[in-house]
């Protein structure tokens, strides 16, 4: 990753922002949309600042304010010069509480935003709602598989395509509560066996993506590379071998075709 994607809580929180003319007017939105306060830098608030936007035409104006502002321990974007940027905004899916941002370290704010695009159209309005709702139920989840494994497992399989909690499905009202009263106990747990072919991630097939995507734990060779690892949940225990225990959740035992299996 080139950054750390991060969602960062500024309600009423200062933010300065230098600059006028459309860019600055668009950050300007985008702090207040935030719930946050846009404040000049000679403002008495700025020493509380943690975040600066600066929308200046001028590449020495714009070099100037953002090594003084940086000097002074924030954080600082300059529109259109990412080099310049401790941070960039990204296009953003916006189904309170869910967000979903979309970046691409300032390389094409308008591929983010035919990305974020095409994201709006497969998430329902409801996405907020299950959220809101799934956050309310935390004690009856917590009742009802005091076990956090169990419970990961019991809620992984809810939102998984086709489950009771399926976020891309047209959900009824009470759908949380009435899967909780009819939820099984979450499946034993199974081993998948991924035999790779290349070392490009781009290259993995769809249920290859989507197993590292849900597996507990990865069994992997050193051949193995980097770039398909990273594409695993990064909770995933990372092993050479395999647990001498049976282990709940989902195992992927990932090799590359000329490697003998990890045992």
């Amino acid at each position: 990753m080139h950054s750390l994607p991060i969602f960062v809580r500024l309600a009423d929180a200062p933010v300065i922002l230098i600059g006028t003319g459309e860019a600055a007017d668009a950050k300007r939105r985008l702090i207040e949309r935030a719930g946050a306060l846009p404040i000049a830098p000679d403002d008495v608030r700025a020493q509380n600042a943690r975040l600066a936007f600066i929308a200046l035409e001028d590449d020495a104006a714009a070099q100037e304010a953002a090594a003084e502002l940086k000097a002074r321990g924030l954080l600082v974007n300059v529109v259109d010069r990412p080099a310049l940027c401790d941070f960039t905004t990204p296009a953003i899916v916006d189904r309170a509480p869910v967000l979903i941002a979309v970046g691409t370290g300032g390389a094409s704010a308008g591929l983010a935003k035919a990305v974020r695009q095409r994201i709006e159209q497969y998430l329902p309005e409801q996405l907020g709602t299950l959220a809101t709702a799934l956050q309310s139920a935390r004690g009856a989840l917590r009742a009802r598989w005091s076990d956090a494994r169990a419970r990961r497992l019991a809620l992984d399989a809810a939102l998984a395509p086709g489950g009771a909690l399926d976020p891309l499905a047209e959900l009824a009202p009470g759908a949380v509560p009435t899967w909780l009263a009819n939820a099984d106990n979450p499946p034993h747990g199974r081993t998948e066996t991924i035999r790779l072919t290349s070392t490009d991630p781009e290259d993995l097939t769809l249920r290859a993506a989507r197993l590292l995507g849900e597996a507990d734990r990865i069994i992997h060779t050193t051949a193995v590379p980097a770039a398909i690892l990273h594409r695993a949940r990064a909770d995933a225990e990372r092993l050479s071998r395999m647990p001498d225990e049976p282990a709940p959740g989902l195992t992927v035992i990932l090799t590359m075709a000329q490697d003998r299996s990890p045992s």
